[in-house]
């Protein structure tokens, strides 16, 4: 079965949609959402943004590149909370510092992701360096995680279609987000339970971070999962929620 993810973005110059009967689209997508311009097709690269359904189904991502403190408290909230499937998006170099802490959330049922190995932004290199970033962050997380990331979320979001190419070609899906908390700003819990609440629906890709940067969310973690709960969502994995997603087209200019 063939799938076509949808993808929005904020700023759109001029939109038009095409809708086409469902397991097949010929179109192309093209999203300019921040710094992060994207383009696919329906037999090329793409990027997963979040799903088209109304089951209330979400996923649970954290970026995490730096530190140790904070991962322990985030695993402990989401073992209380019975959350066993977010999706860790892990900087390669921080796993070979921290093997432990990887070993600790791959055995508290959670999806190891890549989060690419140097952290600098893919878009400012040239290919090759970027093939390369691919291939030992893959490597890396696989020794220590026993078994190679899919998924990949690029360092900072920061990805293009010249990326997108190149994560295909390393067998990655790209993996953004449709739900930013904003908790790397350390806003006040109150702020980042509202980022999320007033913003989530059904298949969305809630963003948080798991890096020592980020003094609030052990804090905002329970109170979001509660609400979100008691609102009717339940949680599952981001590749749970790519498998859900319904097919469609939409061109995006």
């Amino acid at each position: 079965m063939k799938f076509i993810w949808v993808f929005h973005a904020k700023r759109i110059k001029q939109l038009s949609i095409i809708v086409m009967m469902a397991l097949f689209a010929a179109g192309f997508l093209y999203i300019e959402r921040s710094q992060l311009p994207v383009f696919s097709t329906s037999e090329g690269p793409q990027a997963f943004y979040r799903a088209e359904t109304d089951d209330n189904r979400i996923a649970l991502t954290f970026n995490l590149s730096w530190g140790d403190k904070q991962v322990g408290p985030i695993l402990e909230v989401l073992s209380q909370k019975k959350v066993d499937q977010a999706t860790f998006f892990v900087s390669a170099s921080w796993a070979e510092r921290y093997p432990d802490l990887v070993k600790q959330i791959k055995e508290a049922g959670h999806l190891i992701g890549s989060h690419g190995y140097q952290y600098k932004n893919y878009t400012s290199w040239e290919d090759e360096k970027v093939r390369k970033d691919l291939i030992r962050s893959k490597q890396v997380l696989a020794e220590l995680a026993g078994e190679k990331p899919t998924l990949l979320r690029p360092p900072n979001g920061a990805f293009d279609k010249r990326v997108l190419a190149l994560a295909e070609k390393q067998e990655y899906s790209v993996v953004h987000w449709s739900v930013d908390s904003l908790d790397y700003q350390n806003p006040g819990v109150d702020a980042i339970v509202d980022n999320v609440m007033s913003n989530t629906s059904s298949g969305d890709v809630l963003l948080f971070h798991a890096s020592d940067s980020v003094k609030q969310t052990d804090k905002a973690l329970p109170i979001v999962i509660d609400q979100l709960k008691e609102k009717g969502f339940t949680f599952i994995s981001v590749e749970e929620l790519m498998a859900s997603t319904e097919a469609n087209s939409e061109e995006i200019k």
